[in-house]
């Protein structure tokens, strides 16, 4: 340890001050890393109380699910990305949407709705795909993190629009409690939402009128369908039937491949596309796993004060860590926390995988420099929407998952850090 802070956590610090710095070979980045954290685990630490390959194989039997789920999702849905643009449904939206700023707008709330229903990937590499066509693939950086923001939000308050917010549902959270997020996220979407709008239209307005001869290919836009109802249709039916599979089986991403397949005679995907799309997602599933080995057994104490703080820890460090501690933990307005570590991640282009996803479509947007200079905007939504909730919901937390919930009022809690470090056994 180093001041009482075990050196692992310097490890995960100093590879996210690389891709910080280093945006251009952020894999490489992130693979050495994973690589120092491992190595250091086996010869001088343990994994959650279990020392060497045992502990690892361990930590690895525990989080396979996460990872395989998260590849699935990720390339299959850089597949969906491209059947969705040779629908040419986006092509012909010019007809339809706003032709000044307002039609930015408009298609940020579209994203924000389709999120609520798909995954939060599914719903940024469409509204980045969207956006592609609407203004000729010049796309402000502000704008792409205002998609990722949209898309995060949007499935803040469903618990089928986010795989953390499902993970509630799994613990025993019930669905209108995670829909209390929903104070916040359109708060926030009223904030960013504007302001990228307005930044897009300076950059680039959007196209006016669809061209000549644009029409919607049906097949495509048939499969497109498919894939998503094959992944929201497998969360929702396992969550309700035997969620115990979602726990052991990469249930959704498997569902995602064989639509995939089963369609591929119908319309052939471009294979082409899945190289990029590895890369960009052995990046993520690096990180996942970093964040995966920190020796963090709790989070503070629940407030509404450190629940902000872990949507901005959220944008570092992986959500799904962090939501399944505070499951184990309780004592969380669970409406605030789908909503902090949720839309948390859109603060950084590598905050969540709807952010690495898009960011895999436009590799300019693999700056943090850049993404927080152009999309400081999602900081500010972030912390207005969460201000909203606390003067309109109020801060109700409950003493355990799904259980009555104990009221206590926001003004008594007292600031707690982002981080509770443990004492390493």
């Amino acid at each position: 340890m180093i001041a009482g802070i075990p050196l692992e956590f310097f490890f995960f610090g100093f590879t996210l001050l690389g891709v910080a710095l280093f945006h251009h070979h952020v894999l490489k980045v992130a693979l050495t890393g994973l690589a120092v954290i491992t190595l250091y685990k086996l010869g001088f630490s343990d994994f959650s109380g279990t020392s060497g390959v045992a502990g690892l194989l361990k930590l690895l039997g525990h989080e396979w699910v996460t990872i395989a789920n998260l590849l699935g999702l990720l390339l299959g849905f850089a597949l969906l990305a491209d059947h969705f643009e040779k629908t040419e449904l986006p092509a012909i939206l010019p007809n339809y949407l706003p032709d000044d700023w307002k039609g930015g707008l408009v298609m940020l709330v579209l994203v924000f709705f389709m999120s609520a229903f798909l995954d939060n990937i599914a719903a940024a590499m469409i509204g980045g795909t969207m956006a592609a066509v609407l203004y000729r693939r010049k796309v402000h950086i502000g704008f792409l993190a205002a998609i990722v923001a949209a898309s995060n939000a949007g499935g803040a308050g469903s618990v089928v629009g986010d795989t953390t917010t499902t993970m509630l549902w799994i613990g025993g959270v019930s669905p209108t409690q995670v829909f209390d997020a929903y104070v916040g996220s359109f708060t926030a979407l009223a904030i960013f939402g504007v302001i990228a709008a307005r930044q897009q239209h300076a950059y680039q307005p959007i196209m006016k009128d669809a061209p000549q001869g644009a029409h919607v290919h049906w097949a495509r836009l048939g499969i497109v369908g498919i894939i998503l109802a094959s992944a929201v249709g497998a969360n929702i039916y396992f969550n309700l039937n035997n969620p115990a599979v979602l726990d052991h089986f990469p249930v959704i991403g498997v569902a995602v491949w064989l639509a995939i397949f089963a369609t591929a005679p119908w319309r052939k995907p471009t294979w082409s596309l899945l190289p990029d799309a590895f890369k960009g997602s052995v990046f993520l599933l690096s990180l996942v796993m970093c964040a995966s080995m920190m020796p963090v057994q709790h989070l503070p104490a629940a407030s509404w004060p450190s629940t902000l703080g872990l949507g901005f820890l959220s944008s570092v460090f992986d959500n799904i860590p962090l939501t399944a501690l505070a499951l184990r933990q309780g004592g969380y307005d669970w409406g605030f926390l789908a909503y902090a570590v949720g839309f948390g991640g859109s603060m950084l282009w590598f905050g969540s995988s709807a952010g690495v996803a898009l960011s895999n479509m436009y590799p300019e947007a693999k700056s943090v420099g850049a993404w927080l200079k152009a999309g400081w905007h999602v900081a500010l939504a972030y912390v207005v929407g969460f201000a909203v909730m606390v003067a309109v919901n109020g801060w109700h937390p409950e003493l355990k998952t799904g259980k009555t919930k104990v009221a206590t009022p926001a003004t008594v809690e007292a600031p707690a850090p982002a981080v509770a470090v443990p004492v390493k056994p």
